[in-house]
């Protein structure tokens, strides 16, 4: 079964270059001009994921997922800026914006980018449902919090440190978890384990550094970092 993917942006020819990427990958595309015509897109089929662009008239590229989550449509998001500072980054990632792409957007990280998210929201086959690893909770952790889904993604990074408490990665989870509730000292108490667990790991140093930046000076061009897939 083909996955189904959106593709919003103003520009033609932009739809045109990310329509023939991904087609030849084997996915289902269809295209919106306008956050209006994704709306009817939405409404119309379920989608495994969303490309937005930031900068559209009408209706921008946040402004287009705040009203797809007002309607309830949980499509997993992208959103293209050709903007280096994303000063809504962290509104946006609470509204469930997995990742932000800069323009000029090559075939190489577009394909690689939608290949990664579908796989963390992929479904597990009926006869692996039995068998909740350690890593299937952290990948279920992820998915949950892209989903803006709290109360489960919190069970499982619940789940996953009564089978481990030597995760840097878990720790980190639970830190974006807490950030995203906005409950910023338990957030960086988890950041902060997780760095002493291992005091090179990144996706932990870059998530402190978004909260330091954004209690120094008002804003951080740091995403929610959730680690590797």
């Amino acid at each position: 079964m083909k996955h189904s993917i959106l593709i919003v942006d103003d520009e033609p020819n932009v739809r045109l270059n990310y329509r023939v990427t991904l087609e030849t990958e084997g996915f289902e595309v269809r295209e919106a001009s306008s956050g209006s015509a994704a709306l009817r897109e939405l409404a119309d089929k379920d989608f495994d994921l969303a490309i937005l662009d930031m900068r559209m008239p009408e209706m921008d590229g946040l402004e287009l997922l705040e009203s797809m989550r007002e309607r309830n449509i949980q499509t997993p998001v992208v959103i293209i800026t050709a903007y280096g500072d994303i000063p809504h980054a962290v509104r946006a990632m609470k509204l469930g914006a997995i990742d932000f792409l800069e323009k000029p957007l090559t075939p190489e990280v577009l394909r690689s980018t939608v290949g990664e998210i579908l796989g963390r929201h992929a479904k597990p086959a009926p006869h692996l449902v039995s068998e909740v690893t350690f890593d299937a909770h952290v990948q279920a952790a992820k998915r949950f919090l892209n989903l803006r889904q709290f109360g489960k993604a919190r069970e499982h990074i619940v789940k996953a440190l009564e089978i481990r408490t030597d995760s840097e990665e878990i720790f980190n989870l639970g830190g974006v978890l807490f950030e995203m509730l906005e409950d910023y000292d338990q957030a960086k108490r988890y950041y902060g384990q997780a760095i002493r667990l291992n005091k090179n790991y990144e996706p932990a140093q870059q998530n402190m550094r978004r909260i330091y930046e954004l209690f120094q000076f008002g804003s951080s061009k740091e995403p929610f970092n959730l680690g590797e897939i």
